[in-house]
């Protein structure tokens, strides 16, 4: 009997452009290496469930309001490297214990825009609810715009809506490697202009702006960052913080940001985790972007984040 062949099984395993528009179709090869290798990693402290093709996995067997072993973190930070983004659940943090397990990770910043939690100042509290929008939905890593951007965040649920307001996070290695070569040739070695006014500049009158400038200036970051421990080169360019390309024209580097900056839109590239009240996700700041889904209004999102100081990216 004749069977009809699939046309699109004609088609050699590879992405496609849809000219005359920058969509990609095709089988994402240049994943399934990662994905294998994250298949294949064992911890002996607690147990990781892959999530997404190349990133996130949730942890079991490990109690986040416990003092927690150096084998234990030496493995979680090694377990975080890996998967660039923990889940973890039914963690019911105190504030103390909240910044207690992310310090174990190194020194906690202070944010200077977003409210903290009143008994502990490196806790920013996100308060979202009909009167409060939020500037969220939009994919980035966080404080680029600072000398010493954060290596690492701790973000837990105190409470959720009953629908909406998951957390996409997106493998920014992926991405990069997602890039054709002359792409790639393009844009390695190139800096970026970082600041913070986009994302935080309404909240400022403009002598405000001016005095938060001169304690933030705008900083110029790499437009491709190797990771201080994996080896590995990324993108971190995203559209929330980067302000301009150094040595291109406004047009010329606006259209390469949006471009970089779209590619976290990948879904291939991406993994989403959906909250429950004493959720906690500890994420990579220097491998990821994530996105906050403003999907809930006007119901009520409460959580807590503690950041850990990272490195000058290079």
């Amino acid at each position: 009997m004749h069977m009809k062949v699939d046309p699109a099984a004609l088609v050699a395993p590879r992405r496609v452009r849809l000219a005359p528009f920058r969509v990609m179709v095709g089988p994402v090869t240049h994943l399934a290496e990662e994905r294998e290798r994250l298949g294949a990693l064992r911890y002996e402290g607690f147990e990781v469930t892959q999530v997404g093709t190349t990133i996130g996995g949730v942890v079991s067997g490990v109690d986040l309001t416990t003092d927690l072993t150096e084998e234990i973190v030496a493995e979680l930070r090694r377990c975080l490297v890996d998967f660039k983004v923990l889940f973890f659940r039914d963690q019911a943090l105190t504030p103390e214990r909240h910044v207690a397990f992310a310090r174990r990770f190194g020194d906690l910043e202070i944010h200077p825009f977003i409210p903290s939690n009143t008994s502990q100042p490196e806790l920013v509290r996100f308060e979202k609810e009909a009167q409060v929008g939020g500037f969220e939905n939009v994919w980035h890593s966080d404080v680029p715009w600072r000398q010493i951007p954060s290596a690492a965040a701790v973000l837990h649920a105190l409470e959720v809506p009953a629908i909406g307001g998951d957390t996409m996070f997106c493998d920014m290695y992926a991405a990069y490697e997602g890039l054709d070569d002359k792409t790639r040739a393009r844009i390695d070695g190139l800096k970026a202009i970082n600041d913070f006014t986009k994302a935080f500049g309404h909240t400022l009158d403009e002598a405000g702006r001016v005095a938060m400038h001169e304690q933030y200036p705008p900083v110029e970051q790499p437009v491709v960052r190797t990771h201080p421990e994996s080896g590995r080169r990324l993108l971190y360019v995203n559209r929330a913080f980067t302000q301009s390309i150094v040595g291109m024209s406004e047009d010329d580097g606006n259209d390469l940001i949006d471009f970089l900056g779209g590619q976290a839109s990948t879904p291939e590239y991406q993994c989403r985790f959906q909250w429950e009240v004493d959720s906690v996700a500890f994420w990579d700041n220097r491998a990821v972007q994530h996105y906050a889904l403003s999907d809930y209004w006007p119901h009520r999102r409460v959580m807590e984040r503690a950041s850990i100081i990272g490195d000058r990216p290079v």
